[in-house]
């Protein structure tokens, strides 16, 4: 941590007027009209950290090296990637035969019907090399016949594993030798690449023992983010039996790690067409509503429990089905935290999480790669999909994330698609009337819920050489990261432009 330092003539975003920043132990101590200026053509921007609230850390870490196939637009395409990175690997000499390879964010519910996985074309291409590759959205893999074996799924001729099976299978991919070191440098480069877009703090819902976790890597000098580690509904008790509680910090952290929400999974996703819904989705047979991944009482029986034991809840919910029995829930629990996604509403929802309380914890960027899946498999929705600007209307706080690795840790990706609703100027918005204004987006993307920073808060921030609140397309937006010159956290520069 830096004792003290001034931060000498920058410019809060929509301001002309150059201040002086002055940083204390790891605070802000001072704001004060500058004592030098400078011109416009030299100008330097600050805004607060940026935040992440909602990510699977080592599975974003794991990805940055593992093969994307985001870019695929059939079964065919993807197999094609797989055969190239195999061929590269084998020609480097990296290659274990007892290893899995693993691939990252195919997105089949986009493509044709006739081209879909099968679990003969990737045997074909893969051999007796284990394979297991994940879809974008996590809740599901494709994988070959060795892997199959090796993991003790059931796989049929999709190659598909389903939902809560892929769950316990994905978290049996990343072990064996020298597994440890190599997801320490990957988590290092992480974070690097977090702090080059401004990010100082995310809240990682991995699914693992996250206090732990964290406790060791900050013990092992892993201190580039804040991070609240979430808590999985099967672990909550031996949390409580610990003495933790949300809010709690980590110990060795130095007030950079703190105990998270219980996380908890209420139903599915819509690439899956599992997401549970009070309307049927389109065009599938058989006629299919989603599903739920805890009953309705098991719901409510968790959610008690963390919310008497001093835990807030983080409640993932994607159907408009699901989040009502969500919302009914916390309503009997009194729970208090955030609905993770809140991505298909009933319009007589929209107003509870304000009334009761809760945070809406949207990631923007998900409507640009739902979109067309929405218009083929929610024909006919009984709630409205991502309703950023109701939510807000309506008095609910905000909280925006990417859910990495399903969508890249990049805030700027998420103001982006809040503000302009589409990812090119060349493609009309989505859903217009949903659009967030950039304060509020940017707002939501920080810890403090302002843009602009006060003595007293947190010496996080950001300095930029350009003014984000100018621009006008989301190209523009999305490039932002390249105008982010300096990244402090708690005092300290995590990452400076050379």
């Amino acid at each position: 941590m830096v004792e003290s330092c001034v931060i000498g003539s920058v410019r809060f975003i929509g301001s002309s007027q150059p201040v002086d920043i002055a940083v204390a132990q790891g605070r802000i101590a001072a704001v004060l009209p500058a004592r030098n200026t400078h011109d416009d053509a030299s100008a330097t921007w600050v805004i607060p950290g940026l935040w992440d609230y909602h990510t699977h850390f080592t599975q974003w870490a794991y990805t940055l090296g593992r093969l994307d196939l985001i870019d695929a637009r059939s079964a065919d395409e993807a197999l094609d990637m797989l055969r190239a990175h195999l061929a590269e690997r084998h020609a480097a000499g990296t290659l274990d035969p007892d290893q899995y390879v693993v691939g990252m964010r195919f997105r089949h519910s986009l493509w044709a019907d006739d081209a879909q996985p099968t679990l003969a074309a990737i045997d074909a291409v893969t051999g007796d090399q284990p394979v297991a590759l994940s879809s974008a959205d996590m809740h599901c893999g494709w994988v070959n016949s060795a892997a199959a074996r090796k993991l003790g799924v059931h796989v049929g001729e999709s190659g598909l594993v389903g939902e809560l099976e892929w769950f316990d299978a994905y978290c049996k991919l990343d072990k064996g030798p020298g597994a440890a070191d190599e997801l320490m440098r990957l988590l290092r480069n992480a974070e690097l690449d977090a702090a080059s877009k401004g990010v100082v703090g995310v809240r990682d819902y991995e699914m693992a023992e996250n206090i732990d976790t964290w406790i060791d890597r900050f013990s092992q000098g892993l201190d580039g983010l804040r991070v609240q580690a979430g808590v999985y509904p099967e672990r909550l008790q031996q949390a409580i039996d610990d003495g933790w509680h949300t809010g709690d910090e980590l110990p060795g952290s130095h007030g950079l790690g703190h105990v998270g929400a219980m996380k908890m999974i209420s139903d599915g996703s819509l690439n899956t067409r599992s997401a549970y819904c009070s309307t049927p989705y389109s065009g599938i047979a058989p006629e299919t509503f989603g599903t739920l991944s805890y009953t309705p009482e098991q719901i409510e029986s968790y959610m008690k429990l963390a919310t008497e034991h001093g835990f807030d809840i983080a409640c993932h919910a994607i159907g408009d089905e699901a989040n009502t029995i969500v919302l009914d829930c916390a309503e009997r629990t009194g729970a208090h935290g955030s609905i993770e996604h809140a991505q298909m509403l009933k319009e007589r929802d929209i107003p509870r999480l304000a009334r009761l309380g809760l945070a809406a914890s949207i990631q923007p960027q998900h409507a640009m790669d739902d979109r067309d899946v929405i218009t083929r498999f929610w024909g006919n929705p009984a709630g409205i999909p991502y309703a950023f600007s109701a939510l807000r209307k309506a008095g609910t706080k905000l909280l925006m994330g990417s859910d990495a690795p399903v969508a890249p840790l990049d805030p700027w990706m998420a103001i982006s698609a809040a503000v302009f609703g589409t990812e090119s100027s060349d493609r009309e918005p989505f859903q217009p009337e949903q659009c967030l204004d950039f304060a509020t987006a940017l707002a939501s993307s920080t810890a403090i819920g302002r843009t602009t920073l006060k003595a007293g808060d947190a010496a996080d921030l950001v300095l930029l050489n350009a003014d984000p609140s100018t621009v006008r397309t989301p190209e523009s937006m999305r490039s932002m990261p390249k105008h982010v010159v300096g990244t402090m956290l708690a005092g300290r520069w995590t990452y400076q432009r050379r």
